[in-house]
């Protein structure tokens, strides 16, 4: 009982450290990303892949207001993990650090620049009071000089590199399977065909209106959101799409233990 009450007196103060050295409301961030609908990164030598989850609720919802993948500068694209609201926030604030970059120094930010400029800004919200951290984590995916990065932002405001990453709910069953099945050497398509095997490991069924991709090309160096006719292409070879699933569990067997009517 006086772990919590000593618990408590510490998580309402985001720049106070507990006795063990821990910030209790950075930890809550990433438990809030922990429940946000997970996004998956994998960079191949031919460019980067974003995928997200958009899972629409509703048959009433506008597929368009969903929004997890964004275009942070024409080379960079950047998917998110958990509040929506706050990865908002840090679009827009890697939007405008590009912006400005090519205004100053007349070249593309470069995507390591800007991952570290974003989680520099996430930090400053871990030490100053009067606001929380955000409970948000980010996936940076673009090209500098030829070369294809992918990036991850914590609510800590740390940055990692990964070849290949998933973010938000399951992370860990989706990261087992990328780490099984990851190559460096697979081609820009292979790469969106192995984001959306990981996520058919926690998802029974895939629609190409709950599935958002973004690549970036390491030769033309450009963002490029796939349309829902290119996405469906993609789960209709690899089997994964929703109606598919079904028609195949109403086949009947070989054997005929099933009656078809005419």
């Amino acid at each position: 009982m006086q772990g919590q009450t000593q618990q408590q007196a510490y998580d309402r103060g985001i720049t106070i450290f507990s006795p063990d050295g821990r910030l209790y409301q950075v930890e809550y961030a990433r438990e809030a990303v922990k429940r946000g609908t997970p996004s998956i990164g994998v960079r191949t030598d031919d460019g980067v892949v974003l995928l997200v989850d958009k899972r629409i609720s509703s048959p009433l919802m506008e597929e368009a207001s969903v929004e997890k993948i964004h275009k942070a500068d024409d080379h960079i694209g950047i998917a998110s993990a958990g509040h929506v609201a706050d990865a908002r926030q840090l679009i827009d604030f890697a939007r405008r650090d590009a912006q400005i970059n090519r205004v100053r120094y007349d070249e593309p930010i470069g995507v390591e620049t800007l991952t570290k400029d974003i989680t520099d800004h996430i930090q400053q919200y871990t030490q100053v009071g009067g606001a929380r951290p955000f409970g948000v984590a980010l996936l940076i995916g673009g090209v500098t000089g030829g070369e294809p990065r992918l990036f991850e932002t914590d609510p800590s405001g740390t940055p990692y590199e990964w070849k290949a990453i998933a973010i938000g709910e399951n992370r860990s069953t989706v990261q087992e399977y990328l780490e099984e099945n990851y190559d460096e050497t697979l081609p820009l398509d292979e790469g969106v065909e192995l984001a959306l095997r990981a996520l058919g490991e926690i998802r029974d069924e895939l629609s190409p209106e709950g599935v958002g991709v973004g690549t970036i090309d390491a030769e033309t160096g450009a963002f490029l959101e796939l349309s829902n006719d290119e996405i469906q292409e993609y789960l209709s070879d690899l089997a994964l799409l929703e109606d598919e699933t079904a028609d195949e569990e109403a086949t009947p067997d070989s054997d005929g233990d099933e009656e078809t009517e005419e």
